[in-house]
């Protein structure tokens, strides 16, 4: 664990035994964070396994963790003096706009395959047992090869 900062896990547990006593959002350049309120003393809130601040980019998605994740609804403190909206050292992932087009494929096929299987199994029709259907295909593969056979 970090010595700097409190990770979620860590502060969960806290939470649950009062023993945090409080928390601010702190403004970052490029986002916000949280500072936790330990007796006395005030500790960031970090990312998991190391000692870096972990920051959102909306206030409102900071303010929505805190009341889902940590159960902490009330605020004490909201400085707002070092926020700035850009942040040069982030800069949105290149891939991003791919890698969604290829989940929201992903999920589309998902949906159509679910739905052929769900048709499949809700057809009235009688089943035709596999055996069957191999010899078919076998018998057309056949009659394939004797023509190809007998054209060379």
């Amino acid at each position: 664990m970090s010595t700097h900062t409190i990770d979620t896990a860590m502060a969960r547990r806290m939470v649950e035994a009062c023993a945090i006593r409080g928390a601010s959002i702190i403004g970052q350049p490029g986002g916000w964070s949280v500072m936790l309120k330990l007796g006395m003393s005030e500790k960031p809130l970090g990312v998991q396994r190391t000692d870096k601040l972990r920051t959102w980019r909306s206030l409102d998605t900071c303010m929505n963790y805190l009341k889902t994740e940590l159960h902490i609804v009330r605020i004490d403190m909201l400085d707002a003096s070092n926020h700035s909206a850009g942040d040069a050292t982030q800069s949105a992932r290149a891939d991003s706009s791919e890698r969604m087009k290829r989940a929201h494929e992903a999920a589309a096929y998902n949906q159509w395959f679910r739905a052929q299987v769900q048709a499949a199994i809700d057809d009235p029709r009688p089943s035709i047992p596999h055996e069957q259907v191999m010899a078919e295909a076998q018998a057309l593969i056949d009659t394939k090869r004797l023509r190809h056979a007998a054209k060379s």
